[in-house]
């Protein structure tokens, strides 16, 4: 029997921590489609969009090259290859190539109310159509059908492209939309998380046309990518039956709250008043906890979007959270686009930062994709278990043991999530989930945290449950004045 190819590996490996003993390294972006009629992407029974295997590959080193977890060039190689040459371009571990950094918002037409924070994505991108650098832009918008809340669709125009604003957490694949692009001859600018652009510069050294017709990229700074269990979970807690959700708004802002205190809209299919909820309210909106996370984020060291031509995420800073109406943090790496953050900068409120805040803004994220990911290579290692090639080596070097218990739970809370969802989607009550991921919760607090800070936390947690928001605000007035 002949040995597996990375693509193969990447689809499929032996993995003594996944609930069935294999895990998928694949992050179902589609770049394999595209390049191969061998591959097709489904939306798997865990809500993760997945590439499948129909038939022999034509040419496996091919698609190996093209896809972000099989090639081993990596965003230090690629970034290089793009940004090296810049005048003033810097380097750093963390950031990748870079020219400036900023903290700011849009100020002019609306963009920071419609966006999840300070409206630059979709600000930049009607720019680069309004300047004629591009003649349209592939983003995310909302999907035809409630199995397909969002998907990536194409804008020619600001009103088109205002359609597409706000995050989305929730899997799309690109193979259709890389296949319009090279059907349909354009300039293009492409927005995406750190490993989709990262495939699209893959692809560009592939695929001729697809380099010339894609001039920019911009990516968002990522967590991780959420199943689509996620949304359901979300909508199904606040409320409203599995059945009829219909789309779920990740990103509601709640006037005069903090900008990390937003809601969630849920849109129905039985055409009800929407519900709108906290986040803080709902069990499976905490991050750290990585409910519903695609394996392959647990493999990914690019917090960033290093090969990205700009980087946009929220600005979780102490100085900028309390800012409700949301404040984006900014890396620029291609000369072109600061060009046009120069040339519109009165529509613009920005800060000067630097390398080390934008680290500080996602410093929970680069410890667990840096950190992290050194002990869970080292898992793996250890067994004799394949993962891709990364950035970061596999080691437990400066790991204190507190600190691999708590990245062992997290892969545990991980896996059991899915496993917890489907329980309570057969059982059709939402109560299941919670209930069996309890345990595994606990499990990981205790490795998080000392008695006094889980005793603290909970009592927090309470608080922030039962009394209203209003009188919290008002007691946190009286205690300033």
């Amino acid at each position: 029997m002949s040995e597996p190819t990375t693509i193969e590996r990447v689809l499929q490996s032996p993995d003594a921590d996944a609930i069935d003993g294999q895990a998928t390294y694949c992050i179902g972006c589609g770049s394999c489609a595209y390049l191969d009629s061998a591959f097709r992407i489904i939306r798997n029974e865990d809500g993760c969009n997945q590439a499948v295997l129909k038939s022999a590959i034509a040419d496996a080193d091919k698609v190996n090259n093209g896809c972000p977890f099989a090639c081993s060039a990596n965003e230090d190689t690629i970034g290089a290859d793009l940004f090296s040459t810049q005048p003033n371009i810097h380097h750093d571990k963390n950031l990748g190539y870079w020219l400036n950094a900023y903290v700011g918002y849009v100020s002019t037409d609306g963009w920071r109310s419609r966006g999840s924070s300070g409206g630059m994505v979709s600000w930049l991108a009607a720019k680069l159509l309004e300047d004629g650098l591009v003649d349209a832009v592939v983003h995310a918008k909302n999907g035809p059908d409630p199995e397909h809340m969002y998907t990536y669709q194409i804008s020619y125009n600001v009103e088109e492209l205002e359609m597409g604003a706000k995050s989305k957490y929730y899997p799309i694949e690109m193979h259709e939309a890389l296949e319009y692009m090279r059907t349909h001859e354009a300039r293009y600018a492409f927005i995406g998380i750190p490993c989709f652009v990262k495939a699209i510069r893959l692809l560009c050294k592939q695929d001729q046309i697809l380099a010339d017709r894609i001039k920019y990229c911009i990516g968002l700074v990522c967590g991780h990518l959420k199943s689509d269990f996620f949304a359901k979970s979300e909508g199904w807690e606040a409320g409203v039956p599995v059945d009829d959700i219909r789309r779920v708004d990740f990103r509601y802002k709640t006037p005069g709250s903090p900008a990390s205190d937003y809601a969630i809209e849920v849109l129905r299919t039985d055409g009800g008043k929407p519900v709108v909820k906290r986040t803080a309210e709902l069990s499976t909106t905490n991050w750290g906890l990585g409910y519903f996370k695609y394996n392959a984020c647990d493999y990914c060291d690019d917090v960033l979007a290093e090969t990205a031509d700009i980087t946009f995420g929220d600005a979780w800073l102490p100085k900028y959270v309390n800012d409700g109406s949301g404040c984006n943090v900014v890396v620029v790496r291609n000369t072109s686009i600061q060009k046009v953050l120069d040339d519109h900068r009165n529509e613009l409120v920005l800060h000067d930062s630097d390398s080390q805040e934008m680290y500080q803004s996602q410093a929970a994220g680069f410890r667990h994709r840096r950190q992290g990911l050194a002990y869970r290579l080292h898992v793996h290692k250890e067994r004799g278990e394949w993962t891709p090639t990364k950035r970061v080596k596999a080691s437990l070097e400066g790991i204190p043991e507190r600190r691999q218990a708590v990245y062992a739970m997290r892969t545990v809370l991980k896996n059991q999530s899915f496993v917890g969802f489907r329980k309570a989607i057969a059982a059709q009550d939402f109560k299941i989930f919670n209930s069996w991921m309890k345990p595994f919760v606990k499990q990981y607090r205790k490795a998080e945290w000392t008695f006094t800070t889980r005793v603290k936390m909970r009592s927090k947690q309470l608080i922030t449950t039962i009394v209203p928001k209003s009188a919290i605000e008002a007691v946190k007035k009286k205690i300033r004045h």
